[in-house]
Parts: structure tokens; C-alpha cells; sequence
């Protein structure tokens, strides 16, 4: 055998043995044993030189995640977000009732009920499942229901992104959860975290609010808008990410990035600037029943404008607690465990458990 090619054997035993051996099973496409074997199996025999390990590497981790994706095809994290009973909750599809027409939505309760609702708002360009499924076992697991829903312009929703339309896809779901339950938060991420706030401004009930990442303002040419998507990319390229592939193959993970785009009236960059995050918070601030508020944002953060993160702070001195999560990006934010830790950890203490 070759040299390159032994490099590729080699390679893939240790990555074999690596993805096995420490859990992220979307990564493997043998056992924990297989990859140790064939490593072993490999240097005994005739192991490759220096030079042709490295320059086997690229391939064999391209072969890696190729087998991988192929064994591990129906390892699909976002089946756990289908409508359905579940062991330990159940998920209904909804339309909510509201102002312009229904808002879609999942209701995710656990089996032995709930006394608090949380009410998730994703981000531009995504939709209510996108990459939830951790955020909603986490809370799922500490008693709290949650509801899942579509901004206008995305996901399911029938109408396109509209100002100021849009606030009652947030509000018309607080108003159903209001009646359902004791206590309800909302939580919003980028461009929900600026509707949810516009919403609780135009009296949206809620008894404690989340923001993740929110900008006051984004200003974006088509050049520095290609340099943050780059930047992006490899900000969430880091090796604590990989625990997304205890629940995902490669395959399904890319698969779970995929949404339906953006549907709209206004552009996004305008629509923030009419959603007025700052203008929401300080008047949310002026107001002696103001619900509790924690602000998460990015330590690396590549689409937030220098000092946006300072901006929303500043607008809630004295009133929001703020948590920055050093080493995510703008898009890796709502994936970190210490986001979703440190959200859970704080819903838990505003509003009890269940």
C-alpha cells in the first residue's frame, strides 16, 4: 500500500477512534473499537511517514465525514421537533389567532405539564425550528413549556416581513400563552430579539425577557457583507461546536441551515432601523412594572456594528443584566452551551420551576 494511502488508514482510525470515544456518534461510521483497530492495524504493519500523514489529512477527513454522513443518515435532530407524543413532552402544530392573520407555531410541553411558558422568536432568514432542538430539551427538562413560533417572512408564516406587521407575530403569542399559563418570558434572537422588545414596549405581556444578540442597527454593503459571512464561517468553526454531532450527522446538520428565506416588504436593514431596539428598552426602562431582562451577546461577534453590543447595554443600565459569551460568533450564540445554560439557569430563578 502506499504511503498516502496508509496516511488516509491511518487517519481515519484516529478520527474514527476520536469521534467515538468521545460521543459525537454523527461523526463516526464504525465503533469506538473499529477506529483503534484499524489505527493499530496500520502502524504495526508499515506506518506511513511524517510527510504523508500530512498530506493525507484533508482527504481522510473528507472520507470521514462522507462515511459518516452516509451511516449516520437518519441521525436527524430535528425529528425531535416534529408534532408528536413524546416520553417526556408533546408537540402540537398551531396557528395562532392574531391582528393580520394566524402566526405558526410549535407548543412543546412536558408530559407532566407546565406553570411557565417560554415563547422563542428566531433570527433573520431563519425559522422556529432552526437549530432549537437544545434550547428546547434544556427547558423542557427544567419544566417549562415552550412555544416555538414563525416571524412574518419566514418559516410557515403566509405573510411577508412588514413593518410594523411583524410585532404581533411576537405579541399575539404572548397574548395565547398569557392565557394558558402563570408566568411567560420571551426570548428572541438578532432580529426577533428586536421585535420581542418592540412588542413588550407596545404592552406584549411578559413576565421576564431574553435577548440574544440583538443589534440597534445593522449597516451592511454587499462587500462587507460577504467579509462577515467569511467570518462568520470560521468563527463557528471551533472544536467546542462539535458536540452538535452527539445529536447530528454532517449531512443533517448542513441540512438543519436550510430555511425558506426571507419573504418581504421592508428590508431588514430598514426594518431594524423601524423596529427601534434602543427606543424599546428605554422605554421599557422608564416603566416601574419593566419585566426582568437579561441581554447574551457575543464575545466575536462579526454582523454587530463596533459598539452595538455597548449601545443596548448602555440603554439598559440599571435595569438589564448583561452576559458575553467570549468565544461565540453572532451565529454560533444561540448554539453555545453557555448560552443556553445561562438562560436556563436565569428563566429558572424569574420564573420558577415548574
Amino acid at each position: 500500500m502506499k504511503p498516502f494511502l496508509r496516511g488516509i488508514v491511518l487517519w481515519l482510525g484516529v478520527l474514527e477512534g476520536l469521534a467515538s470515544w468521545s460521543g459525537t456518534v454523527g461523526l463516526s461510521w464504525g465503533n469506538r473499537w473499529l477506529g483503534v483497530l484499524l489505527a493499530l492495524t496500520t502502524l504495526r504493519r508499515n506506518r506511513p511517514g511524517p510527510l504523508a500523514l500530512l498530506t493525507a489529512a484533508p482527504a481522510a477527513l473528507a472520507i470521514q465525514v462522507v462515511m459518516a454522513s452516509v451511516r449516520r443518515s437518519g441521525l436527524n435532530p430535528k425529528l425531535r421537533l416534529l408534532p408528536g407524543t413524546y416520553g417526556d413532552r408533546t408537540i402540537e402544530r398551531l396557528d395562532i389567532p392574531g391582528a393580520y392573520g394566524a402566526v405558526p407555531a410549535l407548543h412543546i410541553v412536558p408530559s407532566g405539564g407546565a406553570t411557565a411558558a417560554v415563547c422563542v422568536a428566531h433570527g433573520s432568514g431563519c425559522d422556529k425550528t432552526f437549530y432549537a432542538w437544545r434550547l428546547v430539551d434544556v427547558l423542557v427538562a427544567q419544566g417549562f413549556a415552550v412555544l416555538l413560533l414563525d416571524l412574518d417572512g419566514h418559516g410557515d408564516s403566509p405573510r411577508p416581513q412588514a413593518f410594523p406587521t411583524i410585532i404581533e407575530s411576537v405579541a399575539a403569542p404572548a397574548r395565547w400563552l398569557q392565557a394558558r399559563y402563570a408566568r411567560v418570558a420571551l426570548l428572541g434572537t438578532s432580529l426577533g430579539g428586536s421585535v420581542t422588545a418592540r412588542a413588550i414596549a407596545a404592552g406584549a405581556p411578559c413576565a421576564a425577557v431574553v435577548l440574544w444578540g440583538t443589534p440597534p442597527q445593522l449597516r451592511l454593503t454587499q462587500a462587507a457583507y460577504q467579509r462577515t459571512q467569511i467570518a462568520e464561517a470560521l468563527r463557528i468553526a471551533r472544536p467546542p461546536l462539535l458536540h452538535l454531532f452527539r445529536d447530528s450527522s454532517p449531512y443533517q446538520l448542513v441540512r438543519a441551515w436550510q430555511t425558506s428565506g426571507i419573504r418581504a416588504h421592508i428590508g431588514t436593514w430598514d426594518l431594524f432601523d423601524a423596529l427601534d431596539l434602543l427606543g424599546s428598552l428605554t422605554t421599557l426602562r422608564a416603566r416601574a412594572d419593566r419585566p426582568p431582562l437579561l441581554l447574551v451577546y457575543a464575545g466575536r461577534d462579526a454582523v454587530l456594528p463596533p459598539g452595538a453590543a455597548d449601545a443596548v447595554r448602555h440603554a439598559s443600565a440599571g435595569w438589564g443584566e448583561f452576559r458575553l459569551v467570549r468565544r461565540a460568533s453572532h451565529v454560533s450564540l444561540a448554539i453555545e452551551p453557555e448560552t443556553i445554560s445561562v438562560t436556563a439557569r436565569w428563566l429558572g430563578e424569574q420564573l420558577g420551576r415548574a
